[in-house]
């Protein structure tokens, strides 16, 4: 039963924190096998894809009519320094970019969320961002594998 909470505990953590708290937990902390890392990982890193992608879809949609039914929209489009560097990053990398960032950089929820803003494809962004998932299970493995006494 122990083995269950740990690969819980790996679940959990990937789906939120893949990168920063799953993958190092399974192998340093948990000293998981490649098998068992990488399915456990792999699959966390999918599900969280999945259900974070139609997450911020449904909350764009209704921030959308939120803001429909309270008039708030804006007459004129204002374009700040901010807005014209995300634009500018969005048009640079385009989707593979930021899936290939998202796992470890801003995380797969805020990942899903940009990536879901800009490119309406669900199909498309969920695919991305599995391989991107599963690209980074396997570097990241062999990262900590083999440099992992010398990163602590």
């Amino acid at each position: 039963m122990s083995d269950f909470f740990k690969i819980f505990t790996v679940f959990i953590s990937c789906v939120f924190f893949f990168g920063k708290l799953g993958m190092p937990s399974a192998i340093l902390l948990f000293k998981f096998n490649f098998l068992k890392v990488f399915l456990v990982t792999t699959i966390s890193g999918c599900f969280s894809n999945v259900i974070f992608t139609y997450f911020s879809s449904a909350l764009l949609k209704w921030w959308d009519a939120y803001k429909q039914r309270k008039n708030l929209f804006a007459k004129k489009k204002i374009f700040t320094k901010g807005n014209r560097r995300i634009i500018k990053v969005k048009n640079r990398f385009g989707l593979k970019g930021l899936a290939f960032i998202t796992p470890i950089f801003p995380g797969i929820p805020i990942g899903a969320f940009i990536a879901e803003r800009f490119y309406k494809d669900k199909f498309k962004v969920i695919m991305y961002l599995n391989v991107s998932v599963v690209f980074w299970s396997l570097t990241l493995y062999f990262l900590f594998y083999f440099l992992g006494h010398s990163i602590i």
